[in-house]
């Protein structure tokens, strides 16, 4: 409209053109345009017949945005102006353009059918797809349920079903998890067991005694309490070890604890001497109540066994563990009573007070931590060499 207006001899606006949209010439077509000017007749389209549009303050406030309108009675508007100087004319123009809503309102009507129907036709999609792809996805977990069902009814131990390889991780870690819980039962089973086997031995020596009124039945008691004291300890310290085993986050300085064992034991063995040597920084993962017992253990045996001197040496093997040497210079073990002696209650020499626990905790403890013992030869002092190997820290 705008660059179609000119300003004519006696300063009215005309069209240099007709505009192209027919219903401009229909009386109440709908579509409307007004053209009004201070001091100037307004000049409307045909299609106004003999309406006019008011022009409001809000028109020139909000140039070129829609306004709604409700001038004319049972057609609501929308409408649209514009502030313009032609050329050859001081005239301030307002050019305006409106539209019936009830159009413009049966279209927006449409396009929100359209979209309602098109997202709750996609989402019932949505939802159908979803249901199918949790009924074949989650099919496999189903699988693993039906097999834990059937080894929870004692028909399996294992999960065995061919499934997808992208469950067979879970499989395998299921599968770890029960052989692990199983070998967790059966330690504790063998661990109940052990400690019932040792505390009977000592209780049928008391009942004995008790039984037979035997004089020195106080004597006996306080031996076998000792004796089963000792036991508990041993089976306690085992347990404490497992309940820690998980805590991947244990780290222990080698160097204090055997610094604390040793004054420990040169109170128990004042005529023992204890030296020291290798590396004062090296850590291990197990808790330091554990790694001063297994210290203690080595250390003690060391001492009471060997002819007066320990040699304790500690030394990094490698990037992922810590060797721990204790050697003697007592007359050692035999070669073929080296893995004899690890089990319980063994004993070379009699002579000597102990319960032949020392060694089978060494080992115990230091086996739940992934560690090992070993027995050798020591070059050195000629007698015994323990060799504990423990996960560096």
């Amino acid at each position: 409209m705008i660059s179609s207006a000119e300003v004519g001899p006696e300063g009215e606006v005309f069209f240099n053109r007709p505009l192209a949209d027919q219903r401009f010439l229909e009386p109440a077509s709908g579509l409307y345009y007004q053209i009004s000017g201070t001091g100037h007749e307004d000049w409307r389209s045909r299609s106004l017949w003999d309406r006019a549009i008011r022009v409001t303050p809000e028109m020139t406030d909000r140039p070129g945005q829609g306004i709604d309108s409700q001038q004319f009675a049972g057609e609501p508007l929308r409408l649209m102006a514009r502030t313009v100087i032609l050329p050859g004319s001081d005239t301030r123009w307002i050019f305006i353009v409106a539209q019936a809503r009830e159009g413009l309102d049966a279209q927006i009507h449409a396009l929100r059918t359209t979209l309602v129907n098109s997202f709750l036709a996609l989402g019932v999609g949505l939802i159908l797809l979803a249901a199918l792809q949790v009924f074949f996805g989650l099919r496999p977990l189903r699988h693993i349920r039906r097999e834990i069902a059937r080894m929870r009814a004692g028909e399996k131990s294992r999960v065995t079903a061919p499934l997808p390889k992208e469950v067979q991780p879970l499989v395998e870690e299921l599968n770890a998890l029960l052989a692990h819980n199983e070998q967790q039962a059966e330690e504790a089973r063998r661990h109940a067991g052990n400690l019932a086997h040792a505390l009977k031995t000592p209780l049928t020596v008391v009942m004995n005694a008790a039984t037979a009124h035997d004089p020195e039945l106080a004597p006996i008691v306080i031996r076998e309490t000792g004796t089963m004291r000792r036991q508990i300890d041993h089976h306690l310290a085992r347990a404490r070890a497992l309940g820690r085993r998980g805590a991947a986050q244990s780290r222990t300085e080698v160097w204090p604890s055997l610094e604390a064992v040793e004054r420990a034991v040169e109170r128990l063995y004042p005529e023992a001497r204890i030296d020291r040597d290798g590396s004062q920084s090296a850590s291990v993962r197990v808790e330091r109540q554990d790694l001063d017992e297994l210290l203690g253990n080595l250390v003690e045996n060391a001492a009471k066994y060997g002819g007066g001197s320990v040699f304790v040496t500690v030394q990094p093997a490698g990037s992922e563990w810590v060797d721990i040497l204790v050697e003697d210079d007592g007359t050692g073990i035999p070669a073929e009573e080296r893995e004899r002696i690890f089990d319980r209650g063994v004993r070379l020499d009699s002579g000597k007070p102990g319960t032949g626990l020392g060694l089978a905790i060494v080992r115990d403890v230091a086996e739940i931590y992934g560690g090992s013992v070993t027995l050798g030869e020591s070059e050195d002092l000629g007698g015994l060499l323990v060799r504990l190997r423990l996960p560096a820290g």
